[in-house]
């Protein structure tokens, strides 16, 4: 041996140690030898690049209301992974739409504006008011070769059940152009002639026949006829067969133009007008057959339709009655009423749109409501005024009116049809029972009606469910 082993410190065993861990302080920690690999292997974010994508694609990230969204629109862009990684120096994409959403300020614009769906056609809606009175040119021309004391009666008995008929067939006619234009054709063209048919047997019957019935037939055809027209959205057509009427009327102030003329003009415009409602029957005949045929419908659905009409009518011939200038009026004033119509859902979508909450869609509705049958009153108020007519009345049935047309409208025929029949019964009694007390119980009647008839839309308009 080469001699004893010091045990004291510093000895050779120390040496020994020293020997083996020598290069122990030499290596760095084993923490950051693998942050220092990590660093190596995945490089920070190249923040200039990241800001150059920003700005590129900023309009179409501020809207964003998540990452995801921007990631979306990072895949729609084509983006690689390997582009994800080398060129912007992030993992995935998530990574990358993350740092951009937070770059890129929060911004929310206005949505476009989509176009009224309700825009009402101006034009249409006013000659449909003329159109309307117009065929009342046929009694002023014909006036001397009748007696209107005899046959009045007859002529209105066949007014009022033509105008009853036209509304349920209208109504009819409109649900089966939901099949295709076709189907309403033949809709038309089977209930048309059984309504003419209707009205002067009943107008007929009211007499007990005669030379008038003739009369009552003429005016019959004409109301169906052009009920048809009305409905297939052939107004031009009505106004070119009432040409010859209008020619005969405007001669009338400076020429008479004798009873051959007084009698050919009315019925040249008969012939006319149902020529053109043949025309426009077979153009829509010739329109593509829907696959079925078309849902079968039941009658009962029109029912509430033809009841309005009747009322209406009933209504409208109490007022001519007392003041038959303002009934002109008020008939010409359908074409701007048929207007307001449309600006009431064109408003109502509006509304939609601004309103939060239900209850403050409801008071918006009131407030488009009560716009629309004030604009409509006033523009009735001058008329009332100029002819000497009872105000109150006159606008009281207006309102009536108008509110049973746009519940109509929508779909709600009930209401309409019983609160309108109510007034028109009552009405109607009280003007039979007592001449003297007709104005009061029409004023009153109507009265009546025309609050409930704007409390029942407030119920069922103001709901959004109704406009959706």
């Amino acid at each position: 041996m080469s001699g004893p082993m010091s045990l004291e410190p510093g000895g050779a065993h120390q040496d020994t140690l020293a020997l083996r861990l020598a290069d122990t302080a030499a290596r760095p920690p084993r923490r950051a030898w693998a942050e220092t690999t990590l660093a190596l292997k995945l490089p920070g974010p190249d923040e200039a690049e990241v800001s150059r994508l920003a700005a590129e694609l900023a309009d179409r990230v501020g809207p964003a209301v998540h990452p995801y969204e921007v990631a979306a629109l990072l895949e729609a862009e084509g983006l690689s992974a390997e582009t994800i990684r080398g060129r912007y120096g992030h993992p995935n994409i998530f990574s990358l739409a993350a740092a951009l959403y937070e770059r890129v300020p929060r911004v929310f614009p206005e949505p476009v504006k989509a176009p009224d769906p309700w825009r009402p056609d101006t034009v249409r809606c006013l000659l449909r008011g003329v159109l309307f009175a117009l065929p009342g040119l046929a009694y002023l021309l014909t006036a001397p070769l009748w007696n209107p004391g005899r046959h009045a009666t007859a002529l209105i008995v066949a007014g009022i059940v033509s105008w009853a008929w036209g509304q349920a067939l209208g109504h009819r006619a409109y649900l089966r152009m939901v099949a295709g234009r076709r189907e309403a054709g033949r809709t038309l063209l089977t209930g048309a002639p059984l309504g003419a048919a209707v009205a002067t047997a009943a107008g007929a019957a009211a007499t007990g026949g005669g030379s008038v019935t003739w009369a009552v037939a003429a005016q019959s055809l004409y109301l169906a006829a052009a009920g048809n027209l009305l409905v297939l959205g052939r107004e031009r057509l009505l106004l070119i067969a009432l040409t010859p009427l209008i020619a005969g009327a405007a001669v009338l102030p400076w020429w008479e133009p004798g009873p051959l003329l007084r009698a050919g003009l009315p019925a040249l415009t008969l012939l006319a007008t149902l020529g053109m409602a043949a025309r426009a029957l077979h153009g829509a005949y010739a329109a593509p057959a829907a696959p079925d045929g078309g849902a079968r419908l039941p009658l009962s659905r029109s029912l509430p339709y033809g009841l309005f009409g009747l009322a209406a009518a009933v209504l409208v011939l109490l007022e001519g009655r007392l003041e038959p200038y303002a009934v002109i009026a008020l008939t010409v004033s359908m074409g701007p009423a048929e207007w307001l119509l449309y600006r009431f859902r064109g408003l109502s979508v509006t509304a939609l749109g601004a309103a939060s909450t239900p209850s403050g869609f409801l008071l918006r509705s009131a407030g488009v409501l009560g716009l629309c049958l004030a604009a409509y009153l006033l523009l009735l108020l001058p008329v009332a005024l100029l002819t000497g007519a009872a105000p109150a009345a006159l606008l009281l049935l207006a309102a009536t009116l108008w509110t049973a047309l746009l519940l109509q409208a929508f779909g709600v025929a009930w209401p309409p049809a019983l609160l309108c029949g109510a007034a028109a019964a009552g009405a109607a009694t009280a003007t039979f029972l007592g001449p003297a007390a007709g104005a009061p119980a029409l004023t009153l009647s109507c009265g009546l009606a025309a609050p409930g008839l704007v409390v029942c839309a407030l119920w069922i308009l103001g709901r959004p469910a109704r406009h959706g």
